[in-house]
């Protein structure tokens, strides 16, 4: 796995299209990170696309990334068919007006010096939208859709706030420019169980009313599964299979996202806990192995996995795999 290729790439409404994007970071004079090596993917308007992977596989740059918050490398970033790699800085401002984020962590990402409102209110203020008052309305009416009190908001300062509550205001910051797409970067990974589901319903509310194209990047599989429409599986700073939330939950085909899923715990007291099918750590992203990135720790590998890495794939049904030996038999082409 870990593999590259563009097979899963679709014709169609499409919002988002990354294109063999590659993040790499100086580390010391002789040595560089792949936090991100070769990465392809699109997403169609409307849709929401799962990230998922465990901690180091990248999937957080990659969302920085696509906001050039973090400078790719090489490859492209083309939304609603624009290469945002070759924006001028005045060009890429105001094309991050229709692309927004969610952080990771809400509080740390609200200036604590400034009211609630304000922060909500700061992005139709720096780009004039409408008057005063309207923006005052506006700001109002999305704080009220997210369920936060507009007369507390207006008074109170991040701190005295939850953390449920901070990740919602951040949610009302990223809707009050109209946005086309955006990029939630493990919103509820800081927040309680409880609480995650109503930030999760929330999102899921919000996108029909908007009409929004979300990307969801998590390490949990249970939440990427019950938000996305199609999720995308990472290993150290590549994609190993591509698929639709069912299909992939229903049938993993890569031996990593098999152990993925594996892991979701099951509520059932009397269920026997499985094993996992593979050992040790995952390889460092300064000098990753040859071939298949997940042969060192994979059941599966033998020689040609330490030597050619693999494409993605069709297994049928949408589905995509960068694997030798999948677990599921591909399909045919004539």
């Amino acid at each position: 796995m870990a593999g590259t290729g563009t097979a899963h790439l679709r014709d169609g409404d499409v919002v988002l299209r990354v294109d063999d994007l590659v993040v790499e970071f100086p580390m010391g004079r002789h040595a560089t990170v792949s936090a991100v090596a070769g990465v392809s993917f699109d997403v169609l308007r409307g849709e929401t696309l799962g990230i998922v992977g465990e901690s180091g596989c990248g999937k957080s740059t990659t969302g920085r990334a696509i906001m050039q918050i973090t400078a790719p490398t090489s490859g492209t970033v083309s939304f609603e068919g624009t290469d945002l790699t070759s924006l001028s800085y005045s060009d890429l401002r105001e094309a991050r007006t229709k692309i927004q984020m969610i952080f990771q962590d809400p509080i740390s990402s609200l200036n604590p010096r400034r009211k609630v409102r304000d922060s909500v209110k700061d992005p139709l203020d720096i780009w004039q939208r409408g008057s005063e008052a309207q923006r005052i309305e506006l700001v109002n009416s999305i704080l009220e859709q997210v369920g936060i009190d507009p007369e507390r908001a207006a008074e109170s300062r991040p701190h005295q706030f939850s953390g449920g509550q901070c990740q919602r205001i951040s949610i009302a910051r990223a809707l009050v420019l109209d946005p086309t797409l955006i990029i939630c970067d493990e919103p509820v990974s800081a927040l309680d169980v409880s609480v995650q589901a109503q930030v999760l319903n929330l999102l899921e509310d919000l996108k029909q009313q908007y009409g929004l194209t979300l990307i969801f990047i998590a390490h949990d599989l249970a939440v990427v599964k019950n938000i996305s429409d199609r999720v995308a599986v990472m290993y150290l700073g590549k994609l190993c299979e591509v698929a639709s939330s069912d299909d992939l939950y229903g049938r993993p085909a890569h031996p990593y996202t098999n152990v993925l899923v594996e892991s979701i715990p099951i509520p059932d007291p009397e269920l026997a806990v499985a094993g996992t099918t593979i050992t040790g750590e995952p390889p460092s992203p300064v000098n990753p192995p040859s071939g298949c990135r997940f042969h060192p720790r994979c059941p599966y590998a033998d020689d040609i996995c330490s030597r050619t890495e693999p494409t993605m794939r069709s297994i049928g049904d949408g589905h995509f795999v960068a694997c030798h030996h999948p677990l599921v038999t591909p399909v045919s082409i004539a």
